[in-house]
Formats: structure tokens, sequence, C-alpha cells
């Protein structure tokens, strides 16, 4: 598998053409994607059945014949498992119910589905190409967990985490001990390689981002890899900033997923430590045209020379049109630098 050389190897792919995926390839841009939304009903129902979540994972591999598939499912169903309430509500989001640390108990049984989907999805897969596991990094997942919701400046769970870190630090290593369990089940299932979305990384100070962020990324790092030791891990410490190569050296990942503020200069240096990934602003995947065929360009001129993996700085957006994602991957394959 190309995509799972240039990580283990930390090195330019074969061909000279970097692999490609996108984060969130799969969902609602996607017409397929939207058609088996509104058979499925709600968002956990569609992640809970074995069939529906594999299809999803597929669609966007039929259509643009990307390098990697990662599996559809959310970062939230950790929580779920752990017993704490759950729900998506439209137009607004997932939802919690209130958090009582005494109360959780972890329950790999209910992601059981999951597994399936993986299993299924590895075995209808091309053998060539890789199907990706994840989770949500625990901090990230105990963002939502303690503000029961999403928000843009998680104040409640910064406040908790610097008024009570004991309590806090038992909230994390509960989901930390969760993450481990479920990210090796994924990979029992079928999954060649694993990405932490640490999405909510970059509202952490400095002291709080070594402490929340970067030593639980290590402790799920280190039990992943003796236990899978063939498995590369990709993490992204989304908004992490100059916080990005600290975090790249403690981790140790083999591959860093960058955002979009990333800049190039940094990218480049950050090859000597890892295989790096990402950085296409969505936005330009989104506009289509000259202007991302200008952005892809200059990240081949830059990255495709080092250990890359072409992919974006975050999501796809949903009005997305798929024909630019055709773009994008033609100009990727295509490109003569």
């Amino acid at each position: 598998m190309k995509i799972i050389d240039v990580l283990k190897n930390k090195s330019v792919s074969k061909d000279g053409i970097p692999p490609i995926w996108l984060m969130r390839q799969a969902g609602r841009y996607l017409p397929e994607y939207r058609e088996l939304r509104a058979t499925a009903g709600d968002f956990l129902s569609l992640c809970y059945n074995p069939d529906w979540a594999s299809e999803v994972t597929l669609q966007p591999i039929r259509r643009f014949d990307l390098d990697a598939a990662i599996i559809f499912s959310d970062i939230l169903v950790i929580p779920h498992a752990l017993g704490q309430h759950l729900e998506f509500v439209k137009g607004e989001g997932p939802k919690l119910g209130s958090l009582d640390l005494s109360k959780l108990k972890y329950n790999s049984d209910q992601l059981s589905p999951v597994y399936e989907a993986l299993s299924k999805t590895r075995k209808a897969l091309d053998p060539k190409k890789a199907l990706i596991g994840f989770i949500g990094a625990p901090w990230t997942v105990a963002c939502y967990m303690v503000e029961g919701q999403g928000s843009k400046t998680w104040d409640k769970v910064r406040l908790l985490a610097a008024q009570e870190p004991d309590y806090f630090q038992e909230l994390i290593d509960i989901v930390t001990e969760a993450s481990i369990d479920y990210l090796s089940n994924q990979i029992n299932a079928g999954a060649n390689m694993v990405q932490i979305f640490d999405s909510w990384a970059g509202v952490l100070s400095e002291e709080a981002f070594e402490k929340w962020s970067i030593k639980p990324a290590q402790k799920i790092v280190s039990a992943i890899r003796q236990k899978h030791p063939e498995t590369p891990i990709i993490a992204f410490p989304r908004g992490a900033g100059v916080k990005t190569e600290r975090y790249a050296q403690m981790v140790k990942p083999d591959g860093l997923s960058m955002d979009t503020s990333v800049p190039m200069d940094q990218a480049v240096e950050l090859q000597k430590l890892c295989t790096v990934q990402g950085n296409l602003d969505p936005v330009s995947l989104l506009t289509g045209g000259d202007v991302l065929d200008r952005e892809i360009d200059r990240r081949m001129e830059n990255l495709s020379k080092g250990p890359y993996i072409f992919n974006l700085g975050h999501g796809v957006i949903k009005e997305t049109p798929p024909e630019h994602v055709t773009q994008l991957v033609k100009r990727v394959r295509d490109y003569h630098g």
C-alpha cells in the first residue's frame, strides 16, 4: 500500500506522486451519501449500521479512486460507549447528557458495529488501498463530554481542567484507556493505519497543551505501537501552531497532519521528523478552478520531494462540488514539478 510505505519508511512515494485521501471525504457533499443518509434517518443509526457505514466509506473511493478509505463513524462513539447519553440534533449537532465519572463504564461490545463495518470494508476494498481507523484525542473528546455540546471557545472545559486538575485527569485517563482498546480493536478488524484527531488542541495554553494533548497522545501511541508495531499512526493536533513541532518531537507519530495555519517553511522542516499530511485549505477546494490549481501546485512544489500525504487542513466543506475533488485528484497525480 502506497500510503503505508510513505508513513513507515518516511520517504517519498516510489512513483513520485504523494498518496491522497481527504478528511471528511465521505459526507454531505456527495449526492450518494445524502441519499443513503435520508434512508438511515438519524446520524447514529448510520454510524452503527455496518452495511450502511461500509457503503458510505466506499463511496468516495469508487468516485475518486483515492489511496485510502477512512471508516465512517464519529469521535463521540467513545463517550457513548462509556455510558454518556448521546444524540445528534438536526441543525444543532451533538448533544451529550450530564457527566458523572462514577457512572462511566466502557462497553467495547457497543462498538462492535464499527468493527464489523471495518471488516466488511476491508474485504470490499482494493488490496492496494489502505483502510483508516480513527479516534478523537482524549482532550477533544473530553471537551464534548464536559460541555455537553459543541463550542467555539470551550471555556467550561478549560475552567474545569484548571480548577479541578485531578478530576479532569481522571476523565482523561478513562477516555485514554477506552481509546487504546477501541483503536486496537479497529486494527484487529481490518484498519491498516489509524489517525488521532485532536480537533480542539488549539484552544490550550502551552502548559495545558503538553498536559492534556501531548501526554495522552504519547500514551496512546506507545500502547498501540506495543500491540500493533506494523500499524502507522497519524496525529492531528489541529490549531497547535508554533507548538506543532514540539508535539511531533514528543508524540513521535509516523505521520503528522497539518491544518491550514502551518506555514510552508515549517511544514518542510516537519518532514525531517516524520511524514507530513494535509495543509490545503478546504476553502480552496470549495473554490475550485485556478485558485485550487495554484494551491495544489504550491504544496506539490514544496512538499512532494519529502515524505508527504496530500490532504486538506480540515474536512471537506459540505457545499463543495464533487467535481472539485475530481480536479484535485487529477492535478496531484498529473503534476510534473
